[in-house]
C-alpha cells in the first residue's frame, strides 16, 4: 500500500461574518495577517483570506487585501496565499470587483464552480463568468481552488478544464453544509470524491458543527482539509474558537491518524504551484 501524501491544512480565517459574530474574528488587515502567521505556526500550509475594511466589514477592495499580504510577506512566511473572488455587500454580477484580487498575484484564488441557492440568496456564477475568471487566472498564474458545493458543479469545472482554461492537477475544495448545497455527511463526501476526474487533488470543509467530522473524514480518506473561523466559530458548544485552536486541533488529529502535515513547500508541489 502506497504511503499517503501529507495532508494540506487550508485555514479560512476571516470569511464574511459580521465583526460582532465572534470576539476572535480578525477585524482588519493587520489582524488577518497576524492570525495567518499564527495558523502557519500551528500547521496550516494555505491561508484563505476574505478582506475586511477599517470597520471590520467584508470587502472586495484590493487595498484591503494588500495589508494582510504585507504582514505575511514582511514576516518572511512562505504560506500559500489564497484570496477569495467572492464578496458580500456587492453584486455577484460585479465581475470587475471579483477579478480584482488577481492583480495581487496570489498563489491561489477561489473559483466557485456554479450558480446555486446559497442560504437565503442566489450565488451567481454563470458559465461566461467562469470562463473569463479561468482565463484571468491563467494570465496571472493563479491556481484555481475549484469550490464545489454540490456534485453537478464538478462537471462545470471539468468542461472548462477540457477547453484548456484550467490546468492540472485540478484542485477541488468541497464545501459541505451550506443550505442549498450538498449536506455535510460521509455519504455525500464519498459520492463527490467518486465523481472527481483522475489525478485531481481534493479537500473538504464542513460548515458549522460538522467541521471537525468532515476534516476527520478528509484525513482518513486521503484528502486534504479546510478549517477556520470562516466556516465554524466554535471549539465546542458555546465556546468560541480561535483560528489557531482550530488548525492545531486538525493538525494533531492528522498526526494521530498517521498523516504528516504538509509544509507550504509540500503543498505547492502537490498542487502544482510554481
Amino acid at each position: 500500500m502506497a504511503a499517503q501524501l501529507p495532508v494540506i491544512i487550508n485555514a479560512a480565517i476571516s470569511g464574511s461574518h459580521l465583526p460582532t459574530a465572534s470576539p476572535n474574528l480578525p477585524q482588519n488587515g493587520q489582524q488577518i495577517g497576524e492570525q495567518a502567521l499564527e495558523v502557519a505556526e500551528a500547521g496550516a500550509a494555505i491561508v484563505h483570506i476574505h478582506a475586511r475594511d477599517e470597520n471590520g466589514i467584508h470587502s472586495g477592495a484590493v487595498e484591503h487585501f494588500q495589508q494582510p499580504i504585507k504582514v505575511i510577506k514582511d514576516a518572511g512566511s512562505d504560506l500559500v496565499i489564497n484570496l477569495t473572488t467572492s464578496f458580500t455587500g456587492s453584486s455577484t454580477d460585479d465581475h470587475d470587483t471579483r477579478f480584482a484580487p488577481l492583480s495581487l498575484s496570489p498563489d491561489i484564488g477561489s473559483y466557485d464552480a456554479g450558480t446555486m441557492n446559497f442560504n437565503d440568496h442566489v450565488f451567481m456564477n454563470r458559465p461566461d463568468f467562469l470562463r473569463e475568471l479561468a482565463r484571468r487566472m491563467q494570465e496571472s498564474a493563479v491556481k484555481p481552488e475549484i469550490e464545489i458545493f454540490d456534485t453537478g458543479q464538478i462537471g462545470n469545472a471539468e468542461r472548462i478544464a477540457a477547453e484548456g482554461l484550467i490546468s492540472g492537477p485540478l484542485y477541488f475544495q468541497f464545501v459541505l453544509g451550506v443550505k442549498g448545497g450538498g449536506p455535510a455527511t460521509a455519504k455525500q463526501l464519498v459520492h463527490m470524491r467518486e465523481n472527481l476526474p483522475e489525478g485531481a487533488v481534493w479537500s473538504v470543509a464542513g460548515i458549522g458543527r460538522p467541521q471537525l467530522d468532515m476534516d476527520a473524514l478528509g484525513i482518513i480518506m486521503g484528502g486534504n482539509v479546510r478549517t477556520g473561523l470562516e466556516d465554524n466559530l466554535y471549539l465546542s458548544k458555546g465556546v468560541y474558537a480561535t483560528n489557531r485552536q482550530l488548525v492545531q486541533r486538525v493538525a494533531d488529529l492528522a498526526r494521530t491518524l498517521g498523516r504528516e502535515v504538509a509544509t507550504p513547500e509540500q503543498a505547492r508541489n502537490i498542487l502544482g504551484i510554481g
